[in-house]
């Protein structure tokens, strides 16, 4: 029993059935792995599974499933869509085209640099479909977080099979979802259906009718087990060490109605707060701005100010199911907070949001 649960683990040792009610997987699971492990002697298992072998029966059921056929992965600039990619690249070769779609809410930077590793590092067929006014006439006047990843997710998707058309014949899309995106939407392995938290934009948020056949061969893995993946295949630190970003992107980090001020002014002060952690030196596994939809009365310049404030999030995980918010040095948040207010024209304040997860999610919308 738990303080509030009743049953939070149960044994039938003479049948040796065994039931747990918590996550033994995640890391902060006192004993977690030790549980997991005690499961497998007791079922006598044989331990044959390893990462390399996953990857390399991964690549051959992607060949086998797409036959010579042509291949869309979608790339949202995060580390799980580069590692599908390069998985599918070794499995179709120049069947596969990668397309980015730019929907104005990706972060300062983000396109230019994706440009560069994926045509220059990586040599793929890369194309980068600019859909920022396509996405905000969508989203103009949408405030429920659930509506707007329905929207992105629907608006990715016709996008992707407008593309395939123009390139003929493609009938397979390629995305790295992973076990916790299928999770919180409420599918869990084998179509099980789990409580809805957020539609992740390639899981729940996907349309019920597309013509286009998913493949997504990272459904089963947690994200450090897809940083391993990415260091296996060769990719540069840069992508495989990059902080996870959400598919609708900034999109679920301003609440309210998504406008492109609001968009401008978040991707600025979340750059700011992403170098300064960077240049601390301190290894935290996320951290980012939110825009949240009010304001307060603030003085700049010995005048009254009525602006938004900026909330900082930081956490520390490692399967990122379950999260902490980071301990950062009061030192490091007031020079972001110092920076954010004196260059992000519309900011009159910064605050901390120190809740893990549960109780929060790691995204505020």
């Amino acid at each position: 029993v738990s303080s509030n649960c009743p049953i939070s683990a149960m044994a039938n040792n003479a049948k040796k059935i065994y039931g747990l009610q918590f996550h033994p997987e995640v890391v902060h699971t006192p004993n977690g792995i030790k549980i997991l492990d005690n499961f497998l002697k007791i079922c006598q298992v044989k331990r044959t599974w390893s990462m390399k072998d996953f990857v390399a029966k991964s690549i051959a059921k992607i060949k086998q499933d797409v036959d010579g056929g042509k291949v869309l992965c979608a790339l949202s600039g995060g580390v799980d869509s580069a590692v599908v990619a390069t998985m599918v690249h070794k499995a179709v070769g120049k069947n596969l085209t990668c397309i980015y779609v730019d929907t104005g809410l990706m972060r300062k930077g983000e396109t230019e640099q994706l440009k560069k590793v994926f045509r220059n590092n990586l040599r793929m067929k890369f194309k980068v479909i600019q859909a920022e006014k396509q996405f905000l006439k969508k989203l103009k006047n949408v405030t429920d977080p659930e509506k707007k990843r329905k929207i992105i997710g629907e608006l990715f998707i016709r996008i992707f099979e407008k593309e395939a058309c123009q390139l003929g014949n493609i009938q397979y899309l390629v995305q790295g979802t992973l076990y916790t995106d299928a999770v919180t939407s409420g599918v869990s392995l084998g179509g099980r259906h789990t409580a809805l938290i957020k539609s992740h934009h390639n899981v729940g948020g996907l349309p019920e009718k597309m013509n286009l056949k998913l493949i997504e061969p990272l459904r089963e893995l947690y994200k450090d087990e897809v940083r391993q993946i990415g260091k296996m295949l060769g990719l540069p630190k840069k992508i495989t060490e990059r902080q996870p970003f959400p598919g609708p992107g900034l999109g679920v980090r301003i609440i309210g109605e998504i406008t492109k001020a609001k968009a401008d002014i978040l991707r600025l002060a979340d750059a700011i707060v992403c170098e300064e952690v960077e240049k601390s030196g301190i290894k935290i596994q996320q951290y980012f701005a939110v825009l949240p939809n009010l304001r307060s009365v603030g003085v700049q310049g010995d005048a009254r100010t009525y602006g938004h404030p900026i909330i900082i999030r930081a956490l520390t995980s490692k399967e990122l199911l379950t999260v902490d918010w980071a301990r950062l040095p009061y030192e490091l948040l007031a020079k972001i907070s110092t920076r954010i207010t004196n260059e992000v024209k519309g900011i009159n304040r910064v605050v901390y949001d120190i809740t893990s997860k549960p109780p929060a999610t790691v995204e505020w919308e």
